[in-house]
């Protein structure tokens, strides 16, 4: 097994709008979609499309949501025997996508909520057999405590995606993974730095990596990527240019991108290289996992991953 992902799952509700609605105002969208989603199963469905073999750690709901979401993971060939269903309401999340393609949204979390370490403990012995563990935050943070922990203790490196950014997150409890990949909100939540130039953006990665973070790397979006080591790499990598039509899901697309090449490489700047491609692809079709290429499809676009 290459990636356990301890993480959320969610039920995509997207709109696509042409203005936000003002208070007490109702206004028409003219398209609306609805997807399997969540930034633990988008992370998961990214790396399995690409070849990685994936064990998924989640909670879905007891309500028509959950059987369908199982099915999708199971679809995308990842490793169902750890989705556990809970008496609650499964992960939501109403997204919104402006005509320039931002997003605004909004996350239920519902039976992710209920995801503990004891699921983790239960989970031991296979997630042991894996090679990277990816986090991020739409979980309680004191699984993603308890994640961190399980992988120092059992020598699997882990990667943390802070996102959605939580002020309650306690750096000194994930200092130990071996990558954080923020984006710049949740780079300056984390430090408490400001992140509005590019110097600012080193500085804050600086301080990260000088608490104890072995790799930082800052997603920039339109600026690429940034990565600051604990032997003292610094490197940019410059962005994919394309036509973006929907950018929701493009971080998880670079994780699951990421999390595949380092598994299958441990080439952290070709991980990077490779990500930036994958996640600026995924922006130019609409949706979230149904925007994510699979090894065939990103192989044309990126030959490259041939050799991974």
């Amino acid at each position: 097994m290459d990636i356990a992902v301890i993480g959320s799952n969610m039920v995509d509700l997207i709109a696509y709008i042409t203005r936000m609605p003002a208070e007490g105002e109702t206004v028409e969208a003219p398209d609306f979609k609805m997807g399997c989603g969540g930034k633990g199963a988008n992370q998961a469905v990214a790396a399995a499309r690409l070849g990685a073999e994936v064990l998924m750690l989640t909670r879905v709901g007891n309500d028509i949501f959950a059987d369908n979401t199982i099915e999708n993971f199971r679809a995308n060939g990842i490793d169902t025997l750890y989705i556990l269903k809970s008496p609650a309401s499964s992960g939501v999340a109403p997204i919104f996508v402006d005509p320039e393609s931002h997003n605004s949204i909004i996350i239920v979390k519902g039976a992710n909520k209920l995801l503990s370490a004891a699921d983790i403990a239960n989970a031991a012995a296979d997630i042991r057999r894996c090679k990277l563990i990816v986090l991020q935050l739409e979980i309680p943070t004191e699984t993603v405590y308890a994640a961190v922990r399980f992988g120092v203790d059992n020598g699997i490196p882990v990667l943390l995606n802070p996102a959605p950014a939580q002020p309650d997150l306690v750096l000194e409890k994930v200092k130990a993974c071996e990558f954080i990949v923020p984006n710049e909100t949740e780079l300056s939540l984390l430090t408490g730095m400001p992140v509005d130039s590019a110097d600012d953006i080193r500085n804050a990665a600086a301080a990260l990596r000088d608490a104890g973070v072995k790799n930082v790397i800052v997603t920039l979006g339109k600026r690429g990527a940034l990565w600051l080591a604990a032997d003292g790499t610094e490197q940019h990598f410059p962005p994919v240019n394309v036509a973006a039509k929907d950018t929701t899901g493009a971080g998880d697309a670079f994780i699951g991108c990421f999390s595949t090449v380092y598994v299958k490489t441990g080439d952290v700047a070709r991980a990077i290289t490779a990500a930036n491609h994958y996640a600026a692809d995924s922006v130019t079709r609409l949706g979230t996992q149904t925007s994510y290429a699979d090894r065939e499809a990103f192989t044309r676009l990126y030959p490259d991953f041939a050799e991974i």
